[in-house]
């Protein structure tokens, strides 16, 4: 059981990086043929429901298991726990902020839009306190597996933040080969002005 616990949290703070990079490059509107941007959108949500999932499995594995004297209390109320409470109170915080941004999510046509986006954007603060929890729990935190995992999460964060800094600028990047333009109906020649009518006796001016 102390196995999936360990297992789950390190593949959750993986598919947490994945969903803050999608959020990132996401207002960039990067696209392809083959990668629309609903395909995209679609992925980032996915993504988010996975990462629940795995923490939820996280969650009831850690508080099962007599390892350490983890209650599910402890898994949603910070900073309460008798083991390690500042760090397990930080998972905590990551987990309720993750709730909050799932339920408000699954709850978007019913809620205000502006709610909607502010609850959002604590996506953005939830992850660097879950990796922080994980680095300051986590029993494999130093264990090359730790090391790399965090590693890896730390520095795509960083390369997507600067892609998007640079690009944000610019206008919006969509490798889509692009639609081709409607056909136009030609344009018929001009015809030539009518003749004026003529009275007996007078002659036509216009030259031949």
């Amino acid at each position: 059981m102390w196995f999936a616990a360990r297992g789950s949290g390190m593949v959750a703070v993986l598919l947490m990086t994945a969903t803050i990079l999608l959020g990132i490059l996401g207002p960039l509107r990067v696209g392809s043929a083959s990668w629309p941007r609903f395909a995209l959108a679609g992925l980032h949500r996915n993504i988010s429901l996975l990462t629940l999932a795995l923490l939820l499995v996280h969650v009831v594995t850690v508080a099962v298991d007599d390892y350490v004297p983890i209650t599910f209390a402890d898994a949603v109320i910070p900073f309460v726990s008798q083991y390690q409470p500042f760090w397990l109170g930080l998972g905590a915080i990551s987990f309720d902020i993750l709730l909050a941004l799932i339920v408000t999510s699954l709850l978007r046509p019913r809620i205000n839009l502006r709610l909607w986006k502010g609850i959002h954007w604590l996506a953005y603060l939830s992850w660097p306190i879950a990796l922080a929890h994980g680095i300051g729990a986590g029993t494999d935190a130093t264990s090359p597996i730790g090391l790399v995992t965090a590693g890896v999460s730390i520095g795509s964060v960083l390369v997507a933040v600067t892609i998007r800094i640079i690009k944000r600028d610019r206008p919006p990047v969509d490798s889509a080969p692009p639609k081709p333009a409607p056909a136009t109906k030609p344009v018929a020649a001009a015809r030539p002005a009518p003749e004026p009518v003529r009275l007996p006796g007078e002659f036509s001016t216009r030259t031949r």
